[in-house]
């Protein structure tokens, strides 16, 4: 997987872009992150485990915030170009609320005209490089780009969640931005696909699995604000697809 550096005018929101290929058919599990990531296949197809079967995903999509790991699967040669925003970055590209996206992987077709999606898809397919097809996305996301300004009350509750590792009361965190608690989880949903607390959920769950790499040299409580062991094994399943002892026991087998 290659990483690129967006341009400058995208540098604001955009955290990187990616090509991706495959040779051989494969799974693989994607845990929950911070920020929404829009994919385009130019060659290949991708599809997720739902409840009962795989479904298949557009050849141009995103993918909102998600509430649990995910299993992807890829057919054998397979080529994407992924955008991964910056948190609040994607509602500078669409003027739907982020919150509908929240546990949803869509079509871009829900949000661009087919036209326009019709002919970056046939200029992907053609493109000889990984160079050159992620200037073709620039150029896409650049003639959607909205220059409003960021939500600076969302920006700094991003700020304040990740300083405290995700380990702060939605009441708290909205007194130290002197609002309350309904107008701001309205504004952070709006800006960022998803309410401060799942937000702070993930952030404080990423903290325990780094946690967890630290134990590996050094003693370290892992449970990172999980006060309960039986409500830290239980989100830590449903966000990883394992109990906290098979991680840690992959981690060392890894090493």
């Amino acid at each position: 997987m290659l990483s690129y550096t967006p341009c400058g005018a995208l540098k604001p929101y955009i955290q990187s872009l990616m090509v991706s290929e495959s040779d051989m058919a494969q799974s693989y599990t994607v845990l929950p992150g911070t920020s929404l990531v829009m994919g385009f296949q130019y060659k290949g197809k991708l599809a997720y485990h739902g409840d009962k079967t795989a479904i298949s995903l557009a050849s141009a999509g995103i993918t909102g915030i998600l509430n649990t790991f995910r299993i992807f699967e890829n057919t054998a040669n397979t080529g994407t170009v992924l955008v991964i925003f910056k948190e609040a970055g994607a509602a500078h590209f669409f003027r739907e609320p982020l919150h509908e996206l929240y546990n949803e992987s869509l079509s871009l077709e829900y949000f661009v005209s087919h036209d326009q999606l019709i002919a970056l898809e046939e200029q992907l397919s053609i493109a000889e490089s990984g160079d050159e097809r992620v200037k073709l996305v620039e150029q896409f996301l650049l003639s959607r780009l909205d220059h409003r300004k960021d939500d600076l009350m969302v920006i700094a509750a991003i700020e304040h969640i990740r300083l405290s590792a995700g380990n702060i009361r939605i009441t708290d965190l909205a007194a130290q931005l002197y609002t309350s608690k309904s107008p701001l989880e309205k504004r952070f949903r709006l800006a960022v696909g998803t309410t401060p607390k799942k937000f702070a959920n993930i952030i404080r769950m990423k903290s325990a699995l780094f946690a967890m790499q630290t134990l590996l040299t050094e003693n370290t409580d892992y449970r990172m604000g999980h006060y309960d062991q039986a409500h830290f094994i239980h989100d830590f399943k449903n966000f990883t697809g394992t109990t906290p002892e098979q991680y840690l026991k992959n981690l060392i087998t890894e090493k």
